[in-house]
This record gives C-alpha cells, sequence and structure tokens, in this order.
C-alpha cells in the first residue's frame, strides 16, 4: 500500500481475511471479501458488517450550538428530540453542496456531533470553522478518536442487541442511545446506508476491532465498499461526489424535502429558494436500460438522434433486481417519468426510460 493513505483502525482485520484493498477517499479500504454479488446478498438477506470508521465525527457544542448548526445546515434541528438524528447538507452560498451528513442531537444541553463524509472532513472542518464568526460555540473535529461500523441487514436488530447486550428493538429509525465500552462512550444508532434496517455503532478504535471480530465470530458476513455502493444505489441514496457536489445542489439532486426553506435562514437558502421557484436547469434521474449492458459513470445519455442530454452519475446492472439500472444528471424538460433516452456505452447505444430513482423496495425499521 503507498503510505499516502489513511488506514482505519481495521485495516489489519481486512488483510487478515485477504480483502481486495483500494484506495477511497483518502484511506486504504477493502473493496470486497469473497465477492461483490455474495457480500451484497448477506445484507439483503441476513446481515453484513461494513468498516464505516473512515467517516467524520465533528463535534459541536454551547450555548449557541443549535443557532449555529441551524445555520450552517439545511434540515431543522429546532424541536429535535435528544437521541434524534436528521439527515441534510452543507451548502454554498450558491447552493452548491459542501457535503451531505447526520446531525445527532447529543442527550447533553447544546450539543450535536456532526457525521461527515471521509472525503471532506478537513474541508468541512474548515468550512464550519470559518462560518463559526459570531456564534459562541466549541468545534472539535474528533475523528481520529473514533472507529466505526455498520451492521446491516433484516437480521442486525437480534445479532447487534445479543452482541451489545442491549435491547435495540425499541431503538426508533434515525435515533441513537449512548453505552460504554472499555470504559469510553460509544454510540449506537439505526440509520443504515443500504435499504435494509441496520445500526452504526461508534467506540474506540480498540473496542472497534474487538466488535468487529466478535461480529464475525457471530456470524455477520464482512462486506467491502463494493456491495455498500451496489445496496445504497439501489435504494435510491446519493453518494457525495457522483450525486451532490458543489455543482449539484439538493433541488437537482431531488432532496429538496432535507431542506426547510420555511426555515429564517440557512446558508444557500436564497439560491435554493430561487432554483426551486424557477426550476433547475438539470436534475437527477433513474433510468432503467431494457438491455444487461451496464451503464459506468460519465456516460452519455442522448436523445434517439444522438444529442447529449445528460451524463450518468452511478451505474450497475442491479443484483437485487436483475437489471440494468443507473443515476443520470439530465436536462430537466427530460426528466419526467416514461421519458425515452439513451445510454451511450462505448460505441453502441442502448435504449432506456427515466424511471423512480429508489429502484428497491427500502425495509427500514420505522
Amino acid at each position: 500500500m503507498d503510505n499516502q493513505y489513511k488506514t482505519t483502525c481495521l485495516h489489519g482485520e481486512h488483510v487478515a481475511l485477504g480483502a481486495k484493498m483500494s484506495p477511497f477517499a483518502g484511506f486504504d479500504m477493502p473493496i470486497q471479501y469473497s465477492s461483490i454479488t455474495e457480500e451484497h446478498l448477506a445484507v439483503r438477506g441476513k446481515s453484513g458488517i461494513f468498516d464505516v470508521s473512515h467517516m467524520g465525527e465533528i463535534f459541536v457544542n454551547g450555548p449557541d450550538a443549535e443557532r449555529f448548526v441551524n445555520h450552517i445546515f439545511t434540515n431543522d434541528i429546532r424541536g429535535m428530540e435528544a437521541g434524534q438524528i436528521l439527515y441534510g447538507m452543507l451548502l454554498y452560498p450558491d447552493g452548491g453542496t459542501v457535503d451531505d451528513l447526520l446531525v445527532y442531537k447529543e442527550f447533553e444541553e447544546n450539543a450535536y456531533l456532526l457525521v461527515v463524509n471521509a472525503a471532506n472532513i478537513e474541508k468541512d472542518y474548515k468550512w464550519i470553522l470559518e462560518n463559526a464568526e459570531g456564534f459562541e460555540v466549541g468545534i472539535l473535529n474528533d475523528s481520529d478518536n473514533w472507529g466505526q461500523v455498520a451492521v446491516q441487514g433484516p437480521e442486525s436488530e437480534a445479532v447487534v442487541s445479543k452482541v451489545l447486550g442491549l435491547d435495540l428493538s425499541e431503538l426508533k429509525f434515525y435515533h441513537f442511545e449512548n453505552f460504554s465500552l472499555y470504559g469510553k462512550r460509544a454510540i449506537v444508532s439505526r440509520t443504515g446506508y443500504t435499504g435494509e434496517d441496520g445500526f452504526e455503532i461508534y467506540a474506540c478504535p480498540d473496542a472497534v476491532v474487538d466488535l468487529w471480530r466478535t461480529f464475525l465470530a457471530a456470524g455477520v458476513v464482512p462486506c467491502g465498499l463494493g456491495c455498500r455502493d451496489t445496496l445504497r444505489f439501489e435504494a435510491g441514496l446519493p453518494l457525495y461526489g457522483d450525486e451532490l457536489s458543489a455543482d449539484i445542489t439538493p433541488v437537482m439532486a431531488g432532496l429538496s424535502m432535507f431542506c426547510k426553506l420555511d426555515k429564517d435562514e440557512f446558508i444557500g437558502k436564497e439560491a435554493l429558494a430561487k432554483q426551486k421557484a424557477e426550476g433547475p436547469a438539470r436534475k437527477l434521474v433513474g433510468i432503467e436500460i431494457a438491455d444487461k449492458a451496464i451503464p459506468r459513470a460519465g456516460y452519455a445519455v442522448e436523445l434517439a438522434d444522438g444529442t447529449q442530454v445528460g451524463v450518468v452519475t452511478t451505474g450497475y446492472h442491479s443484483i437485487s433486481l436483475d437489471k440494468s439500472i443507473c443515476f443520470a444528471l439530465v436536462d430537466a424538460a427530460y426528466a419526467p417519468l416514461g421519458t425515452a433516452l439513451n445510454i451511450r456505452i462505448r460505441h453502441k447505444v442502448f435504449a432506456g426510460v427515466v424511471v423512480k430513482k429508489r429502484f428497491y423496495q427500502t425495509n427500514y425499521k420505522k
């Protein structure tokens, strides 16, 4: 491994298991252990575990914490209950996306945990600090002191409850609880990024290594980032850098529901409100292809006459559905459901049709 890449606390475990490793978001990460298909089906049918220790944990506290987080975050955190989690974005003033993230409302007063994407930790931290002027808040990037695993699948509640010795049957979707491991604070949340029921466990790195081994001993299948991508994609979930970016706003991505324009203010609000009122020039859509050819990111989306009207952002031959499908960013005129569009795959053109972005029926426990 090139030493320019960072490693998580579980790196040695992945290597020992013979995982196929590859750079991702600045980290040397496992892409697969057995095969992407086997791991994907394990999560859909039973349970799988992912190393997500590369994700970032940024803590915000202080008298102005609620007002400040609401200022930088598109969703509305006012009225959140302790232990609740919200999804949303950080935006540039022009409405472009800095990152998408989860905000955890802590059990102590005036305290929040922001869980951000691995590739954006330093950028997000810098951006948050730059926008904190005039707010009485403390901001701590504590990412290096936390590891995280995600256990996903229909059997995840039973196995996580057993391993942690906690009854998680009452833990609601998009909520979390604190507990203790190695005499230190640990967190278990129920969000998921696969379309299945699932849990995230945050703890100190040593505890996460022990948890990983215990889950594997309990029969949970180790899963790499390869199937994490196929799973989230089937469930219609975006990946920063593909379906959201500085050039792709939440309105374009179809995520306006997480941007509360009835709030007094947040960074990027005016730009989003204008874009929503006028309609974005481009929209993210789902496309299903009649053929088994696989549409990859960057492939052109065309009209029958060969005019390019968009580009694929993510595409696969779906493991769960046995269909070739993709997300694509297309000119808004061609975004309505049922629109016929072609995908150019190398030198051939394949017929497709615009469909809903949530290709797979999700199975969250709500």
